[in-house]
């Protein structure tokens, strides 16, 4: 198991919304990776490999007049998460039909009931983009599909559709810990079709899906996107998110570049999730 130590930092964020949106959104771009909302504000956390003392330089809102934040920060060892989500993580119900929640949780009366120990992995389903992909797999045909799951954090996604019908999928993941934190999750939930791999897109050879999945941020999206469209099928998928409305453009321009076409969106408290189809002409 990964011994890496996280740095964690507590801010307090007045006003808390939209302060708490905005801030999760920068730090994000800033290399942070998992985030708790609390009645205060946010704690973020980043692997101390990827902190320096200049971090938060970058960061405009800690800048701003419209807000006030302040924030202290220490380092956190992986194995004290369990205790931290246990005091922070609620379950969470999507549209009446997907319940997700933790081992120590009861059990609802949902179609679909996901059991996640997220320990350091994002993905719980209550960051908004997360919420809204579980909307999108609800909506859209999974029945049979194979489906790529790029960043795949805790596995949630990968986990929810295989529940409502894909039959082949692959879940990746960069970072140690969710590699490791999703393998749990995939067996904790019994699936049988899900692989999970540590890396990125190069991990991707001759692979073909009829779904992409990716909740990332921006700059990776921008980045993956030609990758995605070159391992989608013949009307593939690809469901994209991790950005605020505000890039809905950029992100439409670089997938028309890479022959997909936009299809369909969910807003969420000015965050995206986004659908686009593969062009055949």
């Amino acid at each position: 198991m990964s011994d890496s130590i996280y740095i964690g930092y507590e801010f307090k964020i007045e006003p808390l919304q939209p302060g708490s949106e905005i801030l999760i959104a920068e730090l994000g771009y800033a290399g942070f990776e998992s985030f708790v909302e609390t009645e205060e504000g946010v704690t973020a956390y980043i692997q101390k490999d990827d902190w320096n003392d200049n971090i938060l330089e970058d960061i405009q809102i800690l800048n701003s007049d419209e807000f006030k934040i302040t924030y202290e920060f220490n380092e956190i060892e992986q194995t004290n998460w369990n205790e931290e989500w246990e005091k922070n993580f609620n379950p969470i119900i999507v549209d009446d039909l997907v319940s997700v929640r933790a081992p120590f949780h009861d059990k609802p009366d949902t179609k679909y009931d996901l059991v996640i120990e997220p320990k350091m992995s994002f993905g719980t389903g209550h960051h908004e983009t997360t919420h809204m992909m579980i909307q999108h797999i609800l909506k859209n045909d999974f029945n049979g599909k194979s489906v790529l799951d790029m960043g795949c954090g805790t596995g949630v996604l990968a986990i929810l559709a295989e529940k409502v019908g894909a039959t082949q999928l692959d879940a990746i993941d960069i970072d140690n810990w969710c590699y490791l934190n999703s393998l749990e999750n995939v067996k904790r939930n019994n699936c049988k079709h899900i692989s999970v791999y540590e890396g990125d897109v190069s991990l991707l050879q001759n692979q073909k899906y009829d779904i992409i999945i990716a909740n990332i941020n921006r700059n990776i999206l921008l980045a993956d996107i030609p990758t995605y469209s070159n391992h989608l099928n013949k009307n593939g998928i690809l469901f994209l998110s991790g950005f605020y409305v505000e890039d809905l453009e950029i992100i439409k321009s670089k997938c028309l570049d890479n022959g997909l076409v936009f299809n369909d969106k969910i807003l969420k408290n000015r965050w995206l999730a986004v659908k686009f189809i593969l062009s055949n002409v």
